[in-house]
């Protein structure tokens, strides 16, 4: 528990530890790339142009393999109340998170810090909580009761996003041809719930959240800010 970043920068480090420090080559670039507008996909289209908005996601998902997602139909109160929940619990005292801290990646319901803390000669700038959410009647049992409103709100959350998950993947359906429903069943019957908190760092250009990487999961769905995603 006292790997967690969230534990040691109650207090703002004056300098970032030197077991954060990347090395140059390895640090984040200041010079942005020059790119394309980020492929925009607005659901409204839904029921007036389907054809139209499957075409955009297959697009989008084979030149960039990620879009922005609008009008989706998670309340934009639901989206900012899980983020303040998420960062509540993070918050929490140590000895109220520190049943959930696992080295061990098949925790159900794991804390814990970095990427792999003890074999990475460099440390990443992340404390991450990942549980279980589908079906959610198996798993809320197992969610932290503190904060308070953890299990109703990433509850009803979980719920929302599935629904925009499962539309989304019988949209890529839809494009790729083959059947409505082909990626339901086991192929999304698990659901993962993902909260990456990046403390305060008293320099950024130092240090990195997370290295390059993919998920190896049908969608990820994200909701930037601590960072929250679900994945399928």
């Amino acid at each position: 528990m006292h790997k967690l970043l969230s534990n040691r920068c109650t207090t703002l480090h004056s300098t970032v530890p030197e077991s954060y420090i990347l090395p140059p080559e390895r640090r984040p670039s200041t010079a942005v790339p020059p790119c394309k507008t980020i492929p925009v996909i607005d659901l409204r289209g839904l029921n007036c142009d389907r054809t139209n908005l499957v075409q955009q996601i297959i697009k989008a998902s084979q030149e960039y393999g990620f879009f922005q997602l609008t009008n989706h139909g998670v309340s934009e109160e639901l989206m900012q109340d899980v983020l303040v929940v998420g960062k509540e619990f993070f918050d929490l005292p140590v000895e109220e998170k520190e049943r959930f801290y696992s080295e061990d990646p098949n925790q159900k319901c794991r804390l814990r810090t970095s990427i792999n803390y003890d074999e990475e000669k460099v440390h990443f700038w992340r404390d991450n909580f990942r549980h279980p959410c589908h079906p959610l009647e198996d798993y809320i049992h197992d969610w932290p009761q503190n904060p308070v409103r953890y299990r109703e709100v990433y509850g009803r959350y979980t719920v929302e996003v599935r629904k925009v998950g499962l539309l989304l993947l019988d949209l890529i359906c839809e494009g790729l041809g083959v059947a409505c429903g082909y990626f339901g069943g086991e192929l999304s019957q698990v659901q993962h719930i993902n909260t990456n908190h990046y403390p305060l760092c008293p320099d950024p250009s130092l240090v990195l959240g997370l290295p390059k990487h993919g998920d190896p999961y049908l969608l990820t769905l994200l909701n930037q800010g601590h960072v929250v995603d679900c994945f399928f």
